[in-house]
C-alpha cells in the first residue's frame, strides 16, 4: 500500500532503493554527442601514430641550414615532394632536403622543417634564406598522447571536443550508460491539444504535455512517448498498459488528489501496481504518487503545470538518474544569496522558481502553481524550509539547478 505524507527525503529513498540501473550499451560515434561514458577510455594508439611536419615546406638536417639568410642562402638539393597520406621514398642525407606538405610523415635522416615562406620554394634546388634548430617544426609521434594513456574517464559526459577525442584515436563505438525509454500520459477531460481552435468552453490546452516533453528532450532521454486521456480509470489503466510495454518509465500528470476525477490512483490499482508512496510534504506538488507497475516506476505529477514541473525537478530527475547514472539527472543543492525577499511564512517546505547568476538568486513574480509565465527564463529552484519566517533580501538560501549551474 501507499505510504502517505512522506518527507521529500523519504519519497527520494523509496523510489532509489526500487530502482536499479537500466545498464551500458556500446553506441557509434556520430550518436556519442551529449552521451556519458560507463568506461574509462584507454588510448589504442599513439596520436599522431608517425613523426610529422606541421606546416609546409622542406624537411632537412639543421645543420645544413645554420647561418643562412636572404644574402647568404643555403642551396639544397630536393629529393622529392611527400604529401599528407604520402611517405618518403628516400633518406634526408647531408645537403639534401624533401619538399614536404602540413601533415605528411617527416623522413628519416631530417631533424627539421623550414617554411616554404623562408624559401625560394625552388625545384630542383632550393633556397634557404633562414636557420632552423633541430627538431624545430618537428611534431614528434606521441606528441598529443601515446598508447596507454587514460584518455577519458567513466562518468565523462561527451562534447564535441570528446567525441573528436575518441575518433583521432581511432575509437569508433563507446561504452556509455543506457539512456531510459520515458513515456508521458497526460489525464484529464477538460485537456484538449493546442492545435485544436476555438477552445472548446470549459476546455484548457495541454501545457504539461509539451512542457515535460520538451524538459525531457533537453535532459536528453533516448524516447519520449506523450499520449492524453479523459477521467476514465478504465482508459487510463489501458494507456498505463500500453505505454510501458515499450517504455522503461512513465510519468503522468492529473488525477493524484482527492476529487471526484481524480481517478488515477483507482487505474493504477486496476494494472496491479504496487504503490509505494502517496502525497510528499512539499508545495507545489503535494498529491505526487509513486508506484511499481510489473517492477518499472510510475510517476504520477500533479495537473498544475509549475507543480508538475518542480515536482518533476525534485522526484523525475532523480528517478531518472537512479536508473541512468548521467550528470544531468543530478539534482545537487548549492548555496546563493537572495536578493528578493518572500515575504509569506510557510507552513510546508515549499520550492520557488529563480533566477540565479553568479552566487545570487532573484524571484520573479507569480508563484501560483498553475503560473507558468514566471517560470520562463528561471534556472533553478529556490528552497524555502517548513515552518520558515519569510525570506529577506541578502539571506542565503539553497537553490537546485534547472539546466545546470552557469
Amino acid at each position: 500500500m501507499w505510504q502517505e505524507r512522506v518527507s521529500w527525503e523519504e519519497a527520494l529513498a523509496l523510489m532509489i532503493d526500487s530502482l536499479r540501473p537500466l545498464g551500458e550499451e556500446q553506441v557509434g560515434l556520430t550518436e556519442l554527442l551529449g552521451r556519458t561514458l560507463a568506461r574509462d577510455v584507454v588510448a589504442p594508439m599513439d596520436q599522431p601514430p608517425f613523426d610529422r611536419s606541421p606546416l609546409d615546406g622542406y624537411a632537412l638536417q639543421s645543420g645544413d641550414v645554420q647561418g643562412a639568410s636572404r644574402a647568404t642562402p643555403a642551396q639544397l638539393r630536393v629529393l622529392e615532394r611527400v604529401c599528407a597520406g604520402e611517405r618518403a621514398t628516400q633518406p634526408v642525407t647531408p645537403g639534401a632536403a624533401i619538399r614536404i606538405m602540413t601533415g605528411a610523415p617527416l623522413p628519416v635522416g631530417c631533424d627539421c622543417v623550414v617554411r616554404q615562406e623562408d624559401t625560394d620554394q625552388g625545384n630542383p634546388v632550393v633556397e634557404v634564406y633562414a636557420p632552423v634548430r633541430a627538431h624545430q617544426n618537428y611534431v614528434r609521434q606521441g606528441e598529443d598522447y601515446t598508447a596507454g594513456t587514460l584518455l577519458l574517464t567513466a562518468g565523462t559526459r561527451l562534447d564535441a571536443a570528446a567525441v573528436g577525442l575518441l575518433a583521432s584515436a581511432g575509437c569508433d563505438t563507446a561504452w556509455v550508460y543506457r539512456r531510459p525509454r520515458v513515456a508521458l500520459l497526460v489525464t484529464g477531460d477538460e485537456v484538449v491539444d493546442p492545435s485544436t481552435h476555438p477552445l472548446p468552453a470549459g476546455k484548457i490546452y495541454s501545457s504539461n504535455s509539451y512542457l515535460l516533453s520538451a524538459r525531457l528532450c533537453e535532459l536528453g532521454v533516448e524516447q519520449v512517448s506523450c499520449c492524453t486521456v479523459g477521467d476514465d480509470p478504465q482508459d487510463m489503466a489501458q494507456c498505463i498498459r500500453k505505454l510501458l510495454e515499450t517504455h522503461h518509465c512513465l510519468i503522468t500528470t492529473g488525477g493524484v488528489s482527492v476529487g471526484e476525477r481524480d481517478v488515477l490512483r483507482t487505474a493504477l490499482e486496476l494494472v496491479g501496481a504496487k504503490g509505494m508512496f502517496w502525497r510528499v510534504k512539499l508545495k507545489p506538488g503535494t498529491p505526487a504518487m509513486y508506484s511499481l507497475v510489473d517492477g518499472k516506476p510510475v510517476l504520477s505529477l500533479s495537473g498544475n503545470p509549475f507543480a508538475a514541473a518542480a515536482t518533476f525537478e525534485l522526484l523525475g530527475r532523480p528517478m531518472l538518474h537512479a536508473l541512468c547514472p548521467e550528470p544531468q539527472f543530478s539534482l545537487q543543492p548549492y548555496q546563493a544569496i537572495l536578493d528578493t525577499p518572500f515575504q509569506r511564512c510557510c507552513s510546508m517546505r515549499r520550492f520557488l522558481r529563480g533566477i540565479y547568476a553568479q552566487g545570487h538568486v532573484t524571484l520573479p513574480k507569480g508563484h501560483a502553481s498553475g503560473q507558468l509565465r514566471s517560470l520562463v527564463g528561471c534556472n533553478c529552484l529556490v528552497e524555502v524550509p517548513a515552518g520558515h519566517v519569510p525570506l529577506q533580501m541578502g539571506d542565503v538560501c539553497t537553490v537546485y539547478f534547472i539546466n545546470g549551474r552557469e
